[in-house]
């Protein structure tokens, strides 16, 4: 679910949205990363100015743990 919607947002808002994959590594029954990979040049995107755009997605994936009971980690690679 927090997934699909992170792929999605994201491929909103880069250049290169057909490089843009998301997984997902449950860690602990209460903890999980989510990593996603995109283009070089669309890390500055997905972590905007001063992180607000990172913090954004970090917010919505804290309203989903009310829901699901998991705290989720967002981490940013290139490809």
């Amino acid at each position: 679910m927090i997934t699909d919607f992170i792929k999605n947002y994201a491929k909103l808002i880069v250049n290169y949205p057909e490089d843009v994959s998301v997984s997902i590594d449950y860690i602990e029954d209460t903890f999980a990363e989510i990593t996603v990979i995109a283009h070089g040049d669309d890390i500055g995107k997905l972590i905007g100015k001063n992180g607000n755009m990172i913090n954004a997605l970090k917010t919505i994936a804290n309203g989903c743990k009310a829901k699901d009971g998991v705290s989720y980690k967002i981490q940013v690679i290139a490809k």
